[in-house]
């Protein structure tokens, strides 16, 4: 779960860096866009998966 925390984060930082008006850049309508929802991709990965008992 830390790892989809640390994605999502990575992914607003990436939004807020983009120098366009408004956040109308690439940075700020796709590629932070597209982190954030790996980032919840892995979070409900985590939270579903259920290990295998040995």
């Amino acid at each position: 779960m830390l790892a989809g925390i640390a994605v999502l984060v990575l992914g607003f930082v990436i939004m807020s860096l983009d120098s366009e008006p408004f956040g109308f850049g690439f940075l700020g309508i796709t590629l932070g866009p597209v982190i954030v929802m790996i980032g919840f991709i892995i979070e409900i990965y985590a939270i579903l998966h259920n290990p295998k008992e040995k």
